[in-house]
């Protein structure tokens, strides 16, 4: 396999201020010469995970912005640019399973009780919610969540739906409030007997189930579930803490056994939680039982990726399990250069290669404010930047680190071999990730530049010889590269130019 094999290319650059939003470049020239460019290699006879998917969280502080601050025309030609793959390729949502910081609502559950009720072991009063997807008087996910992803789904029916639990019902929880970390009633018994089956586990085991069949009802499948959301963060607004231990219990002996009843097609993945939640190798604290009820393990970076020991105990205790980042945002007033290190250094390039087949970012939009949410939590913005007033969408460094994936590797694709310069995303020289279609006519990846300055990349692949094509990396920026055996498998759409409004900083900045 060489260039000469590939009938098309397509190739091109963003740069970390996005002053070229994956702006086209003409295919470098072979060249036998590579002078001082770095020299980058692509090896397809080496595979590894395969790549399943991207997109970000379609919180309720998202869709309420979908739902109400754009009409519906504005509303379905952003998620048609977003989701359909002919465009940016979006294929991948994360919703929380009840309430998380960033709704548009009061806080709720799933099973919220009436005055006088304390305990519902048969579940009685569940419900994610009442009235007509979307209705003004519509409440809990009905009224925002479900009519957008049911839009979302009505344009790619193929978008992988992942849920996460901020907070059980309040009634589950020693402190019965859904607001704060307060633990799980571990072993408090609340049916009939003192069996396994009167316990609180075995009840929010059956929550689950509920969920997943509820959602099956409005035509949304849920592709899989965390048990927690940042088990280890204690916070003021739905949360709620677990051991390692708890969770590996919990998914073995209760939810795994209730999915595998009623819906087995739904995977789980473990943790859900930055790397100080690693601190010890997974192997020390879960049997090779318990680990066969997830299907991989759930990362976020807020932490960072320098701690390459508790990156190592998160990725790579067990071999069959997958990874992926299930939640990650930049801050509204976040400088080009560290937006581009979390995006396309941390997630893009250094947990690529450690494993990554699955990204989901933190909410999809938000407003001039980084709102709005519940919680009243500042300054995040989020994939898109939505104007609550008028609708108009402005295009953030995430979108595009999205956009490089969705719009170039096809889902099924397997990641190749390929040159990592970077160790942890932010520092050393250029990098390169790189993935082979599923029937290997397609070769498509991307360099990533996490110096502050411009670099030569003189890119090659493996067995034919001295040949390499010499591209410049922006500094913290990215070049794309796309070989096909055909240029109709190509995806050459444009992101839309950016609406021009205010953005508004916590400190009142306008930029």
């Amino acid at each position: 396999m060489s260039v000469a094999n590939f009938s098309s290319q397509y190739w091109t650059r963003t740069t970390a201020n996005l002053s070229e939003r994956r702006q086209p470049i003409e295919p470098p020239r072979v060249s036998h010469d590579v002078g001082t460019a770095t020299k980058l290699i692509l090896d397809p006879s080496r595979r590894y995970q395969f790549w399943e998917g991207g997109g970000a969280a379609i919180t309720d502080s998202s869709a309420s912005l979908l739902m109400h601050s754009m009409t519906a025309s504005q509303r379905h030609a952003l998620l048609t640019e977003l989701f359909s793959p002919d465009q940016a390729g979006f294929s991948a949502v994360r919703i929380a399973l009840g309430s998380c910081d960033f709704i548009n609502q009061t806080y709720y559950s799933y099973d919220d009780l009436p005055a006088g009720k304390t305990t519902d072991p048969s579940l009685e009063y569940f419900s994610v919610g009442e009235g007509e997807p979307g209705a003004p008087n519509a409440t809990k996910d009905v009224k925002n969540v479900i009519p957008v992803l049911q839009e979302i789904l009505s344009i790619n029916p193929a978008v992988k739906v992942l849920a996460s639990p901020w907070s059980a019902p309040a009634w589950m929880k020693e402190d019965h409030s859904i607001a704060g970390s307060s633990p799980l009633l571990f072993n408090r018994h609340v049916g009939s007997g003192f069996g396994p089956q009167s316990t609180v586990q075995y009840v929010y085991a059956q929550y689950f189930v509920k969920f997943v069949q509820a959602y099956a009802r409005y035509g949304i499948p849920i592709y899989a579930v965390t048990i927690q959301n940042e088990p280890s963060f204690w916070s003021q607004w739905p949360g709620g803490v677990w051991t390692p231990e708890q969770i590996a219990t919990f998914a073995a002996d209760f939810l795994r056994p209730a999915l595998n009843d009623a819906c087995p097609q739904v995977e789980i993945y473990f943790a859900d939680d930055s790397l100080g939640f690693f601190d010890r190798p997974i192997s020390s604290y879960m049997t090779t039982r318990q680990a066969l009820a997830f299907a991989g393990v759930g990362l976020h970076t807020y932490s960072g990726l320098t701690d390459t020991r508790a990156l190592s105990n998160a990725t790579h205790q067990f071999p069959n399990w997958k990874l992926a980042v299930t939640e990650r945002r930049c801050m509204l007033d976040e400088t080009p250069d560290e937006a581009s290190h979390i995006m396309f250094g941390e997630i893009g390039t250094c947990l690529s290669h450690k494993g990554l087949g699955l990204i989901t970012l933190w909410n999809l939009a938000l407003d001039e404010k980084g709102l709005p949410s519940y919680a009243k939590t500042l300054g995040r913005r989020g994939v898109v930047t939505i104007d609550s007033s008028t609708g108009k969408v402005r295009r953030n460094l995430e979108y595009f680190m999205l956009r490089n994936f969705g719009q170039d590797i096809a889902i099924g694709s397997q990641r190749i071999w390929s040159t990592s310069n970077t160790p942890d995303g932010r520092h050393g020289g250029l990098s390169s990730v790189a993935y082979l279609s599923p029937d290997g006519s397609d070769l498509a990846g991307f360099i990533y530049n996490p110096t502050g300055q411009d670099a030569d990349a003189a890119l090659s692949i493996a067995g034919y010889g001295s040949s390499w094509q010499i591209t410049t990396v922006p500094a913290y920026g990215v070049v794309t590269f796309h070989f096909s055996d055909s240029d109709t498998s190509i995806n050459r759409s444009q992101a839309p130019a950016d609406d021009h409004f205010p953005v508004i900083l916590a400190d009142g900045k306008r930029i």
